[in-house]
């Protein structure tokens, strides 16, 4: 009964830092090479104000993305994508090229996986 006891509790406590906003998800993540998608790229994409609106619906409709972060610098956004081989790639980008400029990065590794926040002042735990 105890194991159970605890999982309650622990769903009750995810839960309410949940409605606090201070978790924003709870979940399995797919590996995307295993799961069909094995091509992954960075896209950044220059974009003019009127086309701004329709290009995040059209991102937010695309199997393809994974996020889009709004950014300064040379890029209004940059894009993360997978796809399931090069020319899926290149299709995906010829779907929003007539949105602005995109620039491409193809990754080959990812040496330091997305990862969660830590207290502030506390030092990461090597891995591996």
């Amino acid at each position: 009964m105890a194991p159970q006891r605890a999982r309650r509790q622990m769903s009750a406590t995810v839960e309410r830092l949940k409605e606090a906003g201070v978790v924003r998800s709870v979940g399995t993540e797919l590996a995307p090479a295993l799961s069909g998608s094995p091509v992954s790229a960075i896209i950044g994409i220059t974009v003019a104000q009127p086309g701004k609106k329709t290009l995040i619906e059209k991102l937010r409709q695309a199997p393809e993305v994974l996020e889009c972060q709004h950014v300064a610098g040379a890029d209004l956004y940059v894009i993360n994508v997978v796809a399931r081989s090069l020319p899926d790639l290149e299709r995906f980008i010829s779907t929003i090229n007539g949105y602005g400029e995109t620039r491409t990065s193809i990754v080959f590794s990812t040496p330091i996986p997305r990862r969660g926040l830590v207290p502030p002042g506390t030092l990461r735990r090597a891995s591996g």
